[in-house]
């Protein structure tokens, strides 16, 4: 008999699916979307929270019957929270208020208890979702601060599983590698993998306008006070991550939150992938770069989680109205 011993076995594996509508029937290259939705918690952080726990355990960070806490925008926390049911460890997620109800909601039907900080804050603020998250991780006893943005295993766990899959798919064909770009795990872990491969790759990162990455980036200048609140979920910084390699990176593309939203909609009634916020920025990045490919490319696009995350927000028509993006 075939099965998963428990859940966590079903992590990766996601299939490659070729884009055939949305980007127009002129767009000149191929392009397959990696759609990490079809891991169990429905976004490709299953890969480095699972990753992440099990470095902690064998090096003594996270003992047993520990409280594991994060700061998450959502999606790291459902991949936490499913590794510490089937091992036995309770959760304590902060994340801040930008974030859809859906997300707190999901958390919490997983066991896990969520505090919700405000967003119009800077990270160092006592109040920030960063802040927070640190503070408890030394109030708790047995706590562990996992903290994705600088825990190398993160970057490690899409250089070891992601990546390679995307490698054996292609057949090494890929081209061109886009993904939305947050806590940098993805795109440095994935982009070493490739540049290692073929170093003609290119590593595109999806950012949004307010998010600091793209300009650090292309002048190597820290300029945190450049940093605005944007609506776009997922990705984008006003800090930048240990995780990052920015020399793996060849170019960051920003996308408005009014076309992430409008494009992840798109991309549900036109091809019927159900994605978050992030996966529309991607798709629109694609057109607005569309002039810089060519036929003989092959551009695999991340699509990092679930369209039910947003129900409320992007694929609800009234708050779309609201935005002054839906006629």
């Amino acid at each position: 008999m075939k099965y998963a011993k428990n859940i966590l076995e079903t992590i990766g594996n996601t299939p490659l699916v070729k884009l055939n509508k949305v980007l127009g029937e002129d767009f000149p290259a191929l392009v397959l979307a990696k759609v990490e939705t079809f891991n169990p918690g429905n976004s490709v952080k299953d890969r480095m929270a699972l990753k992440m726990i099990e470095d902690a355990e064998k090096d003594g960070r996270l003992k047993p019957g520990g409280t594991i806490i994060e700061g998450t925008s959502g999606n790291t926390g459902m991949g936490l929270a499913l590794a510490a049911i089937i091992k036995g460890y309770k959760c304590i997620f902060v994340t801040n208020s930008k974030q859809s109800k859906e997300k707190c909601d999901i958390l919490r039907a997983v066991g896990a208890e969520v505090i919700v900080c405000p967003t119009d804050v800077k990270p160092t603020d006592p109040r920030s979702y960063y802040s927070v998250s640190k503070r408890l991780a030394k109030e708790t006893e047995n706590g562990w601060y996992v903290n994705q943005y600088d825990n190398l295993s993160n970057r490690a766990a899409h250089y070891e599983s992601t990546a390679p899959e995307i490698w054996e798919q292609t057949e090494g064909k890929l081209t061109h590698f886009v993904v939305g770009a947050g806590t940098g795990g993805t795109i440095t872990g994935c982009g070493t993998f490739f540049k290692e491969k073929n170093p003609d790759i290119k590593v595109i990162g999806i950012d949004t306008y307010g998010s600091i990455l793209k300009e650090f980036h292309e002048t190597g200048e820290l300029h945190y006070d450049h940093a605005y609140t944007y609506i776009t979920e997922g990705i984008g910084e006003d800090i930048i991550p240990e995780n990052y390699d920015m020399s793996v990176i060849d170019h960051f593309e920003k996308v408005t939150d009014k076309d992430g939203a409008i494009y992840a909609r798109k991309l549900a009634k036109e091809e019927g992938i159900f994605c978050g916020y992030s996966a529309g920025s991607a798709i629109a990045s694609l057109i607005q770069m569309k002039d810089q490919f060519t036929k003989d490319d092959v551009i695999v696009v991340l699509l990092h989680d679930h369209g039910s995350r947003y129900v409320g927000k992007i694929y609800n028509d009234e708050w779309m109205k609201e935005m002054g993006w839906l006629e």
